[in-house]
């Protein structure tokens, strides 16, 4: 059974010079670059970032009929001026169709928008859209701004309106000594951070200003949400009058998003289905960066647990349903009739 994965990422091979301290590429061999942040090394990555055959040849080898090619998030320039972040936004967004091009039926493109301004972001959301995007990838703060800031809600409100599908992505993750050991930053930060921003659209009202009509998934599992539920419901019962903002209590909102699958492990797996249900959970990968999971959905796969009508659910039923209205054909990436190898 052939799966949909709707967190991958991308990078071009090169792009237009974007000012001081901004990302560039550092480029090696023909299949080989360094991210540069000013003078900084950030991340080696390879040609699977950029060459639509090399992404092609590995979603066939791991089953995977068509795949979500979103930003990373080191590009969303959220901390420069509104020009700037819509320049940034521009730049990769058309960057990114381009790489998506060879496979339309295949690779789903994800733009950026410049989300320190809304209405600088929704103007990117509308071009990008009318341009050939499918959805859109946030980070999940601007500075110290979450999910429930006003201007973000709007945002949120203006992608419900369009239709268009949200991915949200862990970035910018706080910084100290004890983080700087074992890549602490990604192994505990990024969980807490996409905990943090589910709590903060369901306590702060998120979830009862936005329509249910609002397609969102949360990157990692969702961090370590599922886990602590209980304590977050028991903290909105006992201390209601610090916690109990939102109109209902906390799992009450669990059917209003979904998460993608990057835990590993069955068990891990299990906690979610048990906890989310498994209309909300979809394939991810994280491709193709070193913690992702090879082979894509080889945890749905595996998974003793899930019957086979959840199963189809995880691999593919969801994410068609969360991808409903884009480019994604019912015949080829979903039943995979068509190849379209580009």
């Amino acid at each position: 059974m052939r799966a949909i994965d709707v967190h991958s990422h991308f990078v071009p091979h090169g792009w237009p010079d974007l000012g001081e301290g901004m990302p560039w590429l550092r480029a090696e061999t023909e299949r080989e670059a360094m991210i540069m942040v000013g003078s900084e090394e950030f991340r080696r990555i390879r040609s699977d970032c950029w060459d639509a055959s090399v992404r092609l040849r590995d979603m066939d080898a791991d089953g995977i009929e068509a795949q979500v090619v979103s930003p990373t998030p080191v590009f969303f320039g959220y901390d420069t001026s509104p020009g700037q972040g819509e320049k940034i936004a521009r730049v990769f967004n058309d960057l990114a169709l381009e790489i998506c091009a060879p496979a339309p039926d295949r690779l789903v493109p994800f733009c950026q928008v410049p989300l320190q301004d809304t209405d600088a972001a929704c103007r990117e959301l509308d071009r990008a859209v009318a341009a050939g995007h499918r959805g859109v990838e946030i980070g999940n703060h601007v500075g110290d701004r979450d999910l429930d800031d006003a201007g973000v809600v709007t945002f949120l409100q203006h992608a419900a309106s369009l239709g268009v599908p949200v991915f949200v992505h862990p970035w910018d993750m706080p910084d100290a000594p004890r983080l700087d050991r074992w890549m602490a930053r990604w192994l505990t930060g990024m969980p807490a951070e996409t905990h943090l921003s589910i709590i903060a659209m369901i306590l702060g009202g998120v979830f009862d200003r936005v329509p249910p009509s609002l397609r969102i998934c949360f990157a990692h599992g969702g961090g370590s949400f599922a886990f602590w539920l209980g304590r977050l419901e028991n903290a909105w019962h006992q201390r209601a009058d610090i916690i109990a903002k939102s109109e209902k209590p906390p799992s009450e909102y669990v059917g209003r998003f979904s998460v993608d699958s990057v835990v590993f492990t069955e068990p891990a797996l299990r906690n979610l289905v048990d906890t989310l249900g498994a209309e909300q959970v979809m394939v991810g990968s994280d491709y193709p960066y070193p913690l992702g999971e090879r082979p894509a959905g080889g945890v749905v796969r595996r998974a003793e647990f899930l019957d086979e009508a959840s199963r189809e659910l995880l691999l593919r039923g969801n994410a068609k349903r969360f991808l409903a209205g884009t480019s994604v054909p019912a015949s080829s990436a979903v039943d995979g009739s068509s190849s379209g190898r580009g």
